[in-house]
């Protein structure tokens, strides 16, 4: 039988969640928004049959499954409530507001036994899981350092709602485009942190020539109190080390997605660039291993079907497939709050101007 999912918000990440879960076997069988006119129009489109207003009724109908997509600060509080009610949880990214947030949602998952995975859609493309294999087979050896970057040149979306409200987005760039560095760890085999530098920079955060194409309406009432950019470097445990680069708005030649790395074997790259700020039609991908063979550098170009989604479709897939049994998880609640407490640490360093050790 099909693994029956419902849907906690009806934004625009439907149009990648639902495909995901048909094409990992599941069905999509209710949505839930507190605009109930909103849930009705995504139903209408996507032919789910069932329609909430209430997240309480909603998780008293017979589901297996609940995708969230809302605001960050209601993250932790429906998954919890979701896990609590024998569901298992697919969580928009970031996974929380903090780390202290995902010990709560990690702990719920394991007294329910559900699985708990996050939408940290950057894994399942097909460059990243490309790249994967070669470090799974010894060829780039230890990773000894990373470097992750998601910069935007004018990429804010939108002034005064929800993503620049501190006390419902958490924070700005650093958990709005985290993929990159989750990826990083990713690629790294998720090390233990150890210390953590950091700064942010509020340049630009209040200028209009720096919004992005996309995002949400302008809220004249509402706050615009997160940063623009940052900048920061993390130790680990093994030895390893990572830097980080972010930005919504920072004078960069152009938007860059990528992970860079440098193994004791090979070195490699997962990219991404953007000719306008936040239109996928105008990427570039390119994912290439840098090694040395018989005297002479070579750099590979490791050639991957297109994927415009950047793994939406096939992270949203890999849940459903989870819970059947017939896949592995792409990611884990403990990875989760690794890159939760890198973040955190982040910011405590860039507000104290002293590194944090973890």
């Amino acid at each position: 039988m099909a693994t029956k999912v419902g849907v906690i918000g009806a934004g625009g990440m439907l149009q990648y969640h639902v495909p995901g879960f048909q094409q990992g076997g599941g069905e999509v069988i209710a949505i839930a928004d507190v605009n109930e006119a909103a849930a009705q129009a995504s139903a209408d489109h996507w032919s789910i049959p069932k329609v909430y207003a209430d997240t309480a009724e909603f998780l008293k109908s017979d589901l297996d499954a609940v995708s969230i997509i809302v605001p960050n600060k209601f993250h932790a509080p429906l998954a919890i409530q979701a896990l609590e009610a024998g569901k298992h949880v697919f969580c928009e990214k970031p996974p929380a507001l903090n780390a202290a947030e995902v010990v709560e949602m990690k702990a719920a998952a394991e007294k329910a036994g559900k699985v708990l995975m996050f939408n940290f859609n950057n894994r399942a493309r097909p460059e990243s899981q490309a790249m994967m294999k070669y470090i799974a087979d010894g060829t780039v050896g230890t990773l000894n350092s990373a470097q992750s970057q998601w910069t935007r040149r004018t990429g804010i979306p939108g002034f005064g709602g929800w993503f620049t409200t501190k006390a419902l987005s958490g924070g700005g760039p650093v958990i709005d485009l985290l993929h990159m560095v989750d990826l990083s760890l990713y690629f790294m085999g998720y090390p233990e942190p150890a210390h953590v530098l950091g700064q942010t920079f509020n340049d630009f955060i209040t200028d209009p020539g720096h919004k992005g194409p996309w995002g949400i309406p302008d809220n004249a009432e509402g706050s615009t109190d997160v940063e623009a950019a940052a900048h920061g470097f993390v130790t680990f445990k093994s030895g390893q080390v990572l830097s980080i680069r972010t930005s919504w708005a920072e004078m960069n030649e152009r938007e860059v997605v990528s992970v860079v790395f440098q193994g004791s074997k090979a070195g490699g790259k997962v990219e991404r660039l953007f000719g306008i700020d936040g239109l996928d039609e105008t990427a570039i991908d390119s994912c290439e291993l840098y090694v040395q063979e018989n005297g002479n550098s070579v750099n590979r170009s490791i050639i991957t079907e297109a994927c415009e989604d950047m793994g939406r479709t096939a992270s949203a897939a890999n849940f459903v497939a989870t819970i059947e049994g017939t896949a592995q998880p792409l990611n884990t609640p403990d990875e989760a709050l690794k890159l939760m407490q890198i973040i955190d640490a982040l910011y405590q360093s860039a507000g104290s101007g002293t590194p944090v050790s973890l």
